[in-house]
């Protein structure tokens, strides 16, 4: 795990998790050093993570005062429990789905939800954040985020990218990895991740981008990316792409056989 301090207000928590057949895949939550401190989205799930005591290498978790959880997914919610107890005075900004898809888990408690849809604003004493529907998502709740002191848009989901290496996915900025393999790798996670833009109405789907492009990020943070600045006009195009790209197809039973194979012990001899 590592962390990337930006010139925007924001620090990324930068993990990733490998996807046996495509790739390494970001996964990163932020931390947006506004007057009351925000944290995006709390890591991966896993037993091995650790979220709380990452997050207090960047800020001290009792300061958090918000968590904004673009939504629900386990690669979103790994440290929400232990940081909600870490920050008192924390409260949870997501939507009405979404409070109801964790209580099928583990409830919220309701005195610390604060439910924001798309296109309301929330202050945060020395800017306002508002909430963004993005064109890619993979959950019903997805609410993105975009800094009106900074232009920074949280994507969620969207522009995630498997990359080739490790070492790409924990990078500070996706300028490191090849324009064919970032290409390729958005367009792979559009249909992995959001395989319903093969079956929309392209123009429609192609509406949602305008949003995007109206406001001009000044820097685009995915989950499942490194940050992107300066890269909007290439990064929409991909958008505007994914519903004429391949669909994705996924490994069956005797594909998932073969890998085992792979790694099967050889027999002792006389066996």
């Amino acid at each position: 795990m590592h962390t990337h301090r930006t010139d925007q207000d924001v620090t990324v928590l930068n993990d990733m998790s490998e996807i046996p057949g495509l790739g390494f895949l970001p996964v990163n939550a932020f931390v947006v050093h506004a007057e009351q401190p925000v944290v995006i989205d709390t890591g991966l799930s896993t037993d091995d993570k650790d979220f709380v005591t990452w997050l207090g290498e960047v800020i001290d978790p009792a300061d958090v005062r918000w968590i904004w959880l673009t939504h629900p997914d386990r690669d979103h919610t790994g440290g929400l429990f232990d940081l909600l107890a870490a920050a008192p005075r924390a409260r949870v900004v997501t939507t009405f789905i979404g409070a109801g898809i964790l209580s099928t888990e583990r409830p919220l408690p309701m005195d610390r939800i604060h439910l924001l849809n798309p296109g309301q604003r929330l202050d945060v004493g020395d800017r306002e954040l508002s909430g963004l529907r993005p064109p890619l998502f993979d959950n019903p709740a997805t609410v993105g985020v975009v800094d009106h002191r900074t232009g920074a848009l949280f994507s969620s989901d969207c522009f995630g990218a498997p990359l080739p290496t490790g070492e790409l996915a924990l990078a500070g900025d996706v300028r490191e990895v090849a324009p064919d393999d970032l290409r390729g790798g958005q367009l792979l996670w559009a249909g992995v991740d959001s395989p319903w833009v093969h079956t929309v109405d392209p123009a429609k789907y192609r509406a949602t981008v305008d949003p995007i492009r109206a406001i001009d990020p000044s820097t685009i943070f995915s989950t499942h990316l490194p940050p992107a600045r300066g890269l909007n006009e290439s990064l929409l195009a991909m958008l505007h792409e994914a519903p004429d790209s391949p669909p994705f197809v996924g490994p069956d039973q005797a594909a998932l056989e073969a890998m085992l194979a792979q790694f099967e012990p050889e027999q002792p001899l006389g066996v």
